[in-house]
């Protein structure tokens, strides 16, 4: 590392430590302990989630203690801050679902205004539950000023009577309950074991998804995402990243140099690939928004279609994320990707250099499987499908990782929230065979799109996770599996076919072809749609009122607002 100091005349952070006028702000640094050399030195962010809320994030202000260290050590002067973040496992079934997906923007926003306040030069972020790694890679891209994303980590596995497990099997257990197959013993005894650490859900959910696409992507250190939240090895990633970032402020390497079309191309790639959640799909293409890059998720689920599916991942699958982090890390998912075609190697990283330079010496590890060769796959099409037709207009989205059956057509059984849904199935008041249908969960409708998860464990819980199928407007968890639909668009509450079906209608769904219609005529949904009336939610004020008022399409990554494309000023450049 050169130990040159950098000039700060052209960093943000001139506006509130050079010169006589700024005498007033140096003497708040001074008041903090700060030298007069620390004073001018770059000042980086250091940003976490950390909270008391989870286990996903009480290990971030631990791990930022180091990142402060190695900004140090590279002559930088760190200034550390936290965001909020809701996190979904506690949030799941329901009001609380509602704040998810709002948090993501609320963490940008946040992030961002911190980050403008004090004119901060770069930007270390640390991030540990679903919302909070797109939301930071969003602010980082936002601003544009030299950053590294950091994942806090998976948790540990469980251990239930001899048999590794995770929170999914916790949600699914209830549905076991519900029906008399799980005993209140059992229950108990498994809620207690089934999360033994810190660390994000271990299984490919949607934490580990994006960590694994902020590897992909280029913002993250190579196997930084995949180390389990207690190892110690963290401490090392963290320190190395405080001293990159630095780097990166020397050689001007800033975030949206490394997210180009072509590496959220790669991002899409390593979430079919590994069988992640299909939040991805909306987070993408809000992180696509940040670049004033137009990638919705046509184009996410296009990436889908000719990604081979290889890594033998739960939900779907057998292994957690420790399990592929010890068989050779993100890096071993993408070498073989890459190597077969499925990856563009020439894309800029955080490292300074380019995806194929990063893994030109990751050698392919033949004694294990969880990852397997891209060339020879666990199957031929990605985990993740993208689909569309009459019932969805705007796309849908289905993970598939795992299933045998790919086609279901049933008639519909109608629910306008997930309560209304959730309180049949615990009853067991459908019919194999149905489609459930759950709607006015959008993220204008609900507001908020919250995830389904209670709902489909339940129905996974009583055996009848293949025996229905669920469609909704509104989302997934990554911990989901069976034949379930999200991302429905558009949405019921802006009159979408989905807000038009009945109770018996056919639907038709088909992961092989990408179909998902219903058995109605152009004429007849209109006819339909003339007589539609649009709901009001039960929010008149507040947050989740305020983002219902402005919030886009799930097709676009339920954008707040215009990204890139609007931007007068990019604040790296004031």
């Amino acid at each position: 590392m050169d130990d040159n100091k950098i000039d700060k005349t052209k960093l943000p952070s001139r506006h509130v430590t050079e010169g006589a006028a700024r005498a007033p702000h140096r003497s708040y640094y001074y008041a903090m302990g700060l030298t007069s050399g620390q004073i001018h030195q770059p000042f980086v962010g250091v940003a976490t989630c950390w909270n008391e809320a989870a286990p996903c994030n009480i290990a971030l202000s631990h791990q930022a203690q180091f990142v402060k260290k190695g900004v140090a050590a590279a002559n930088g002067t760190p200034r550390e801050f936290t965001t909020i973040t809701v996190t979904d496992g506690i949030a799941m079934g329901h009001q609380g679902m509602k704040s998810s997906l709002v948090s993501r923007d609320v963490i940008t926003d946040s992030v961002e205004l911190t980050m403008r306040g004090h004119s901060y030069d770069a930007l270390v972020g640390l991030a540990g539950c679903d919302k909070s790694l797109p939301g930071m890679m969003m602010a980082m891209v936002r601003l544009n000023v030299p950053s590294v994303f950091l994942y806090g980590g998976s948790i540990l596995p469980g251990n239930f009577k001899g048999n590794p497990v995770t929170v999914q099997d916790v949600f699914e257990a209830v549905g076991k309950h519900s029906v008399g197959d799980f005993s209140d013993a059992d229950l108990e005894e498994l809620e207690r074991v089934a999360c033994p650490s810190s660390g994000a859900c271990g299984a490919q959910f949607t934490a580990n998804t994006m960590a694994t696409v902020s590897e992909a992507i280029g913002l993250a250190m190579p196997y930084s995402a995949g180390a389990p939240a207690p190892y110690e090895i963290r401490d090392q990633f963290c320190y190395t990243a405080g001293e990159q970032v630095m780097e990166l402020i020397k050689l001007n390497i800033r975030p949206r140099d490394i997210v180009t079309r072509k590496a959220l191309e790669n991002a899409a790639t390593v979430v079919a690939a590994s069988g992640g959640s299909t939040n991805a799909a909306l987070h993408l293409p809000a992180i696509a928004n940040e670049a004033g890059i137009e990638f919705d998720l046509f184009d996410v689920a296009e990436i889908f279609k000719k990604t081979p599916y290889i890594a033998d991942l739960k939900p779907g699958g057998r292994y957690v994320a420790k399990d592929m982090f010890e068989a050779g890390g993100i890096p071993q998912l993408m070498k073989t990707l890459l190597d077969n075609g499925f990856m563009h190697g020439d894309c800029m990283t955080v490292t300074g250099r380019t995806i194929a330079e990063n893994l030109e010496k990751v050698k392919w590890n033949d004694k294990q499987d969880v990852v397997w060769p891209a060339n020879k796959p666990i199957t031929k099409t990605g985990g993740v499908v993208g689909l569309k037709g009459n019932l969805a207009p705007d796309g849908a989205i289905v993970k598939v990782a795992g299933m045998t059956e790919l086609e279901f057509t049933g008639p519909a059984r109608c629910f306008d929230s997930e309560e209304e849904c959730f309180k049949a199935v615990s009853k067991r008041e459908y019919k194999e065979g149905e489609v459930l249908v759950i709607r006015y969960e959008g993220p204008q409708g609900g507001p908020g799109m919250r995830e389904m998860l209670a709902t489909t464990a339940a129905l996974y819980g009583q055996g009848m996770g293949d025996k229905v199928a669920l469609i909704t407007d509104g989302r997934f968890s990554g911990a989901t599996r069976g034949f379930c639909i999200g991302h429905v668009g558009p949405e019921a509450a802006v009159g979408g076919p989905i807000g038009l079906l009945e109770n018996g209608d056919q639907i038709t769904i088909n992961a092989n072809t990408g179909e998902i219609s219903v058995a109605l005529t152009d004429e007849e949904l209109e006819a339909r749609k003339a007589k539609w009336q649009p709901r009001e939610t039960n929010f008149g004020s507040g947050v989740i009122w305020k983002y219902a008022q402005g919030v886009g399409p799930a097709r676009y990554g339920a954008l707040t607002h215009p990204g890139a494309k609007g931007e007068k000023e990019c604040y790296a450049d004031i």
